[in-house]
């Protein structure tokens, strides 16, 4: 008696589901609302934004007007989300970017935009390890009287995130979930304690004033709380493990940017609030990241304060493990599609989560900290300048990255739905998706521009260049590879973009005489 191949189970190893018709799926119906939506804004971390994003961008930049800032981008990634989200409806792949930047711009543009992404994201979730790393060393010499190095909290993260990553993602969430609601309510406490016993200016508005956003550094400002934003467009990463992807994706986008921007818009406000409008720039010069924490140990206590510093911590280790996870699910889809090795396209048997992908992120995260711990006092003597490295300028090169990837897509969506005959049913998305679009090219472009105050170089470093260079680098790379896949292999150029649908077709094939 024989079998068919395609339909039964053969050898596993190490651990790697071989059952022909999961090795490259994820398991589907793993994520409801409420998973998914925690899983994206976890990575969003509010606390660090609050307490490191907000006042470096008023000591930087001197803009009063932040909180109008996030209230304009709110608008903006709005309009970006109406098309993407309806894209969604139409591609479910944990290769979110790339594949809908591939069914829009064809299988070249996604091989490059796959490439942008796994930078981006892996840029992203290893910066966070520098001030993490940071943070933690300086709660062991603050409340045990230890000194640690950076770096060995930092790898020690590592290893729990790759841990936790090669689990099942509902785990993942529920650690996520714990971790997110905690930091919020303590922000939304401090956020009441300030509007409660506000500065000597009162309750003022000033903040919210149009004319606060005059100045050179309005582009500057932009490119600093963007970056805040960054998580709430992973939620198409989740698509094929989510029952209902195409109702799903699209509310948990739009609750995310919604409570993104009203949440950063209010916090932001109450730190005005606060000091007063006129003193917040001088006084977040002063304070720098501790100005979160000047202020609730004046309102609300030394205890308060002390369980915002732990929380602190465990909100950035939420977001390298949501990073992490799509860092994972980007790989996987890659590999599904023949852009990574083919290992990285396979589920672990236990839980179905991409397993090879999530080693791929914590081998390449070790190494990065590894190589900055080794920098450590070399060559300034500042023992500080690896960690603060390591998260600027993998934070800029990041977001960046992301940046990028959202404009490319604005357009795909455009095409994408003109070659389909639906740009008249969807005349009103592509229009938002077109201002979204130009809005993004121009957070870009001054992103570019100013990366040197970004990322703390003097004027003329080489890092202006070098750094957001990286993800030129990538998607030049990411072009030619999939310029030469076309050349050589057109089936497989032709796959990418589909995920499991192009699986699904394959099934389908083989079963016909």
């Amino acid at each position: 008696m024989t079998t068919d191949s395609s339909s039964t189970s053969r050898a596993t190893a190490g651990g790697i589901s071989t059952f022909k018709g999961q090795e490259r799926a994820l398991r589907a119906d793993r994520l409801g609302t409420g998973g998914l939506l925690l899983s994206v804004l976890a990575a969003t971390a509010p606390l660090m934004v609050v307490a490191g994003v907000m006042p470096t961008t008023f000591a930087v930049m001197g803009i009063v007007g932040q909180p109008l800032l996030f209230v304009v981008l709110g608008i903006v990634l709005a309009l970006f989300s109406l098309g993407y989200a309806e894209m969604s409806r139409h591609v479910h792949n944990a290769g979110a970017f790339y594949a809908y930047i591939s069914r829009g711009l064809g299988g070249t543009a996604g091989a490059g935009a796959a490439l942008v992404a796994l930078v981006a994201y892996n840029a992203l979730q290893i910066g966070i390890y520098g001030i993490f790393g940071f943070e933690v060393s300086g709660l062991f010499a603050t409340y045990a009287d230890i000194e640690i190095a950076w770096w060995i909290p930092a790898l020690a993260a590592v290893l729990a995130v790759g841990s936790l990553g090669w689990l099942k993602i509902d785990v993942n969430a529920r650690v996520l979930g714990v971790l997110l609601v905690i930091e919020v309510l303590l922000v939304v406490v401090f956020d009441i304690a300030a509007v409660a016993d506000p500065g000597k200016e009162g309750l003022s508005l000033h903040a919210f004033n149009p004319d606060t956003l005059s100045g050179a550094g309005v582009g500057t400002a932009l490119c600093f709380c963007i970056a805040a934003f960054l998580g709430f467009e992973q939620a198409p990463v989740y698509a094929e493990e989510t029952s209902r992807p195409h109702v799903l994706v699209p509310r948990v986008m739009f609750l995310a940017v919604s409570g993104v921007a009203v949440f950063f818009a209010v916090s932001s406000w109450a730190l005005t609030v606060a000091t007063g409008p006129s003193a917040i720039v001088g006084t977040s010069q002063e304070q720098s990241a501790g100005l979160l924490f000047f202020l609730t140990e004046d309102r609300l206590g030394g205890t308060f304060t002390d369980v915002l510093h732990i929380l602190f911590v465990t909100g950035m280790f939420a977001a390298m493990l949501s990073f992490h996870n799509v860092v994972a699910r980007y790989a996987f889809a890659m590999g599904r599609e023949g852009l990574l090795p083919a290992a990285f396209g396979r589920t672990t048997g236990s839980s179905g989560a991409p397993g090879t992908g999530s080693l791929l992120q914590t081998v390449i995260a070790a190494v990065l900290v590894i190589v900055f711990a080794l920098t450590d006092d070399k060559p300034t003597g500042d023992p500080t300048a690896p960690v603060l490295h390591l998260f600027t300028w993998g934070g800029n090169i990041g977001a960046l990255g992301v940046i990028v990837l959202m404009a490319i897509a604005s357009l795909s969506v455009v095409v994408f739905f003109v070659r389909r005959g639906a740009a008249g049913a969807q005349a009103w998305r592509l229009v938002t998706s077109a201002l979204a679009g130009i809005a993004l090219v121009v957070i870009a472009g001054y992103t570019v521009k100013d990366f040197d105050v970004l990322v703390g170089a003097g004027p003329g470093s080489s890092l202006s260049w070098i750094l957001p260079g990286v993800v030129g680098l990538a998607l030049v790379v990411g072009l030619v590879q999939g310029a030469v896949l076309r050349a050589r292999n057109p089936e497989a150029h032709a796959r990418i973009g589909l995920g499991n649908e192009a699986f699904q077709l394959e099934k389908e094939a083989e079963r016909t005489p």
